[in-house]
């Protein structure tokens, strides 16, 4: 598949999670900014697609980054964050979404699973994920952040 073609609008990614319910695969869906794509990004991504059959990824908006991320972030354009994470092998679907809160687009989509860069308790399997069968896997990753990457090439930069 071309990678363009991975990235679909809310209402194309509703039509072809359809298709895939009715073969009865598991839906994953994951979720960032992925301003500068790290191999902490690809890892993720590689653990997320494990978590089931078909991986959706969320790209935030330049917008939501900005408000994320801080001043002069992102670095590079929402549709060019959407075309390095498609670009990967184990993602199957790119979506660019305006929210900050994740919880509205799992509701909408309803995945099998939340593959979230996270700490369980604390984002955890909450009433509402459980209620709507939506398993969360906190993935947990050693690895630096993009934030801080840009951080150390701009002290560099500067020192």
């Amino acid at each position: 598949m071309d990678t363009r073609e991975k990235i679909l609008s809310r209402a194309g990614l509703h039509e072809v999670l359809d298709e895939h319910r009715r073969a009865g695969r598991k839906i994953v869906l994951a979720h960032g900014v992925f301003d500068v794509l790290s191999a902490g990004d690809v890892r993720h991504m590689a653990a997320a697609r494990a978590e089931g059959d078909r991986l959706i990824v969320a790209v935030h908006s330049d917008a939501v980054a900005r408000k994320l991320k801080g001043e002069g972030r992102p670095v590079l354009t929402e549709r060019a964050r959407a075309v390095l994470v498609a670009a990967l092998a184990a993602v199957d679907y790119v979506i660019l979404v305006d929210e900050t809160d994740i919880k509205p687009l799992l509701r909408e989509f309803q995945p099998d699973v939340y593959a979230c860069r996270c700490n369980q308790d604390s984002n955890g399997a909450d009433g509402e994920l459980t209620a709507l069968g939506i398993r969360v896997a906190a993935i947990s990753l050693d690895s630096k952040h993009t934030s801080d990457l840009i951080a150390r090439v701009h002290q560099g930069m500067n020192g």
